[in-house]
This record gives C-alpha cells, structure tokens and sequence, in this order.
C-alpha cells in the first residue's frame, strides 16, 4: 500500500488512479508500485517487430517477383514481334533472356527451341536459293523438301511465313527449270509432260509457259491432222485432233478442223466425192479469175516463228451468194531465185463461210527452217 500524494489517502499499489480524489498517480510512483512494468511491455514489442519485418520481407521479394515476371513477359512480346520479321536470331536471345528471369515460362523455353529450328530453316531456304541460282535444280528441291520436313511439328505465323517462302522459292526454282528445258526445244511427248508440271505451278510465269506448250500443240495437231486430212486418212486426222484437243481443249482451229474432218468423212461415205470431184475439176480449168468468184485471199504470208519453223498464214473472204464449206488453198513456196520449193494444202477455219464472211489459213512446217515466198496456186471449195 502507499499514499496519494495529493490527498494522503493510502493507495492500493495496482491502481493508477488515487480512489478518493481520482487524481493520476505519478509516473515515478507508479514505476515504484510497479518496477517490473517496462520488462512486461518489452516481451510483447519482440514479436510485433518480427511480424513487420517477415511482411516488409516478404513484400519487398514478391515485388521483385512480379518485376522480373513483368520484365519476362515483355521480352517474351518482343520475341515474338522480331520473329514475326524473321529475325530469328534475337527473338532467340529474346526468350532466352525470358526464359532466365524465371523458372516457370514454359513458352518462352518452348520458342526458344523453335527458333534454333527456325534458323535451320531459314539456312536450308538460303542454300536452295544459291543453288537455284547455280542452276542445280534438283538439289535446290530436295534442300527445301528437307527445310519443310523440319516444320511438319509446327503451327503458327512464323510458321506459315517459312512455308510461304519456301513454296515460293519452290515454284521458281520449278519456273527456272521449265524454262531451261524449254530452251533445249523438246519434242511433242516431252511438251505434253512439262505442260502437266506447267500447270501445276500457280504462277503468272506457268501460266505463260502452258500457253506456249499448248500452242505449239495446236499447231503440231493440225498440221499432222490436216496432213492426213488431204489423204483421206479421216480416222487418224481425227485422232491428231483429238489429241491436240485433249491438252487444248478450248482451240478454235483445232474443233473447226475436227467438223472439217467429219464432214469430208461423211461426204465419202455419203458418195458426196463426185460432185466435189467436179467442182475441183471445174475450178482447175478456169482462169485465175473464176477461182476467185467464191473465195478471194486477202492475205498469205510465211514467216518463221521464234522457234525457227515456217508458219504459213493467211485469210480469205467469201464472196459467194451462198454458204461454202470445205474451203481449202494450194500454196506453192518458193525461194530468192523463184524456184518451187515445196506444195501444200490446206483446209481453212471455220469449216463454213457464208456470204461476205472471212476465214482463216495457218499451217507450220517443221521441216523448213528457213524464210520463203509463198504464193497462191488455187481454191478448191464445196457449195451446199
């Protein structure tokens, strides 16, 4: 027990305050009742510090997680953004440094492999190009069969960007091949296989190499067909169309020659032949005027095409009252010293030509190989 010092009342030595006059105890007073009150106060303060510190720890290294994470995911953005403009080779540092500020980043370890595939890739597309170049086609096309084997696995933008550049070199290097071969003038048969690679090729320059193929098979076709055609051979004229038309199926000249052919055909079953017997006959013995009384030629030129042979053009008119059909010309060549050279016939297109209507004569001889004159030697044509 002691005493207030304000009033004098004895105090119980727990108390704070005086019980009678409510007055505080002092300080030093109170450290006497209680010396033991600071050492109490310090046990508890021990623990409250360890707390802060274990949350201020834990704060500070989550915070340094999610800047390295932060950190991580922008590298792994820029990664993906030079790989897209096929710069493989720092989008690999990219990941790689990715991949280092932490442990879980399954993504960024799985591109960082891919771009190690990548960068074959990409040299293999280098090499077929060199070799491409170098003319070493077959190489070049095996190199890039074995760059696309290595992104069978895989999808995706950078993905689909190899494999368009690929399909692009391949198709040039199958362009440059073509265009070789053809060089080298390859025969009818050969012509028809490029033609079938040719069109297979989605390009402008296949498509420009399949229109010349298949010109130069029109023009075999008819000429063989129209040879035929004069000897009355009907069966094997038609198969040379038909041929022809098997690989140009849209060719005017050829489907007109084809009716030309069915027509004679059923003439010389139809015992037709007499009267296109006379009608020859009556043309041969009149002048160079009555041959033109049905059908006057515009125009007859030879010239040699790029490949060297003589092509045979021309046009004639109708000036019949009625429809003609059946027209064919003899054209004689001739060279510089006016000698006859070779003769020839050939039926027009189209098989009819009706009154004031002009028709079409073209005939390619393989086997000259140089330039001659050619002239008009006569009409032969079948009125209905």
């Amino acid at each position: 027990m002691s005493h207030c010092p304000y009033c004098g009342t004895r105090t119980h030595d727990k108390e704070l305050y005086c019980i009678y006059c409510g007055e505080e105890l002092p300080a030093d007073l109170y450290k006497r009742i209680h010396p033991n009150s600071n050492k109490f106060n310090r046990w508890w303060l021990l623990p409250m510090v360890v707390l802060i510190l274990s949350i201020i720890s834990l704060g500070t290294t989550y915070f340094i997680m999610e800047q390295k994470t932060a950190t991580a995911q922008a590298k792994f953005r820029s990664g993906e953004q030079v790989a897209l403009k096929g710069n493989y080779s720092k989008a690999k540092d990219y990941f790689e440094a990715a991949e280092s500020l932490t442990h879980q980043f399954p993504a960024a370890s799985h591109n960082k492999q891919f771009m190690t595939i990548a960068l074959d890739v990409q040299s293999k597309i280098d090499k077929a190009r060199t070799q491409t170049y170098n003319q070493r086609y077959k190489t070049s096309l095996e190199t890039l069969t074995a760059a696309e084997e290595l992104l069978k696995n895989y999808n995706g933008e950078v993905v689909r960007n190899l494999l368009e550049e690929i399909v692009s070199l391949r198709n040039n290097t199958k362009i440059d091949q073509l265009e070789e071969t053809m060089e080298d003038k390859p025969s009818i048969e050969e012509l028809k296989n490029i033609l079938w690679q040719a069109e297979s090729i989605p390009t402008d320059a296949a498509k420009q190499i399949v229109k010349q193929i298949r010109e130069q098979i029109v023009a075999y076709a008819f000429s063989n067909a129209n040879e035929r055609l004069k000897q009355k051979q009907y069966s094997n004229a038609r198969s040379f169309v038909e041929e022809g038309l098997r690989y140009a199926p849209n060719s005017e000249k050829l489907q007109s020659l084809k009716t030309t052919i069915e027509k004679e055909k059923t003439a010389f079953e139809t015992a037709q032949q007499n009267r296109i017997e006379q009608a020859i006959n009556a043309a041969e013995k009149e002048s160079e005027k009555n041959q033109t009384d049905a059908v006057k030629v515009t125009s007859l030129e030879a010239t040699l095409n790029e490949f060297g042979d003589l092509i045979v053009k021309g046009k004639i008119k109708s000036v019949a009252t009625v429809p003609i059909n059946s027209v064919s010309l003899s054209y004689i060549l001739v060279n510089d010293s006016g000698e006859n050279v070779l003769s020839n016939e050939v039926y027009s297109f189209p098989d009819t030509l009706y009154p004031g209507e002009t028709g079409n004569i073209e005939f390619t001889h393989y086997d000259v190989k140089n330039s001659l004159d050619v002239k008009v030697d006569k009409v032969k044509w079948f009125l209905e």
